[in-house]
């Protein structure tokens, strides 16, 4: 089992503002943030956080299609506002919230 998660990204304050608003609804807030990288977590949480995003450098090759990451939601309104604040932080939408029967 995972204990934690980091994932490269290009622009480091974009995508803070992109995680900030999508992860708010699951529960999870920015727990520390510095010059290269930033960690999320239940607020209070303490020790590695379980999630976090490092700005990576021009030259390294960034995680691209195939990648599957699942979060746990305590409800629908939580997915819907995770939805919600993706897209309004310039996610692109794959299909919008709902069960997918084929899986």
């Amino acid at each position: 089992m995972f204990d934690h998660i980091s994932i490269g990204v290009r622009a480091l304050a974009r995508s803070m503002a992109f995680y900030d608003a999508a992860l708010a609804p699951l529960g999870l807030t920015r727990l520390w943030d510095n010059a290269r990288a930033a960690g999320y977590g239940p607020a209070g949480f303490e020790g590695e956080a379980p999630f976090a995003i490092i700005q990576m450098g021009d030259g390294v090759t960034l995680t691209g299609a195939g990648v599957h990451l699942a979060l746990r939601a305590a409800d629908r309104a939580a997915v819907d506002g995770f939805y919600r604040g993706a897209v309004a932080s310039g996610g692109q939408c794959d299909g919008p919230p709902g069960v997918r029967e084929h899986y």
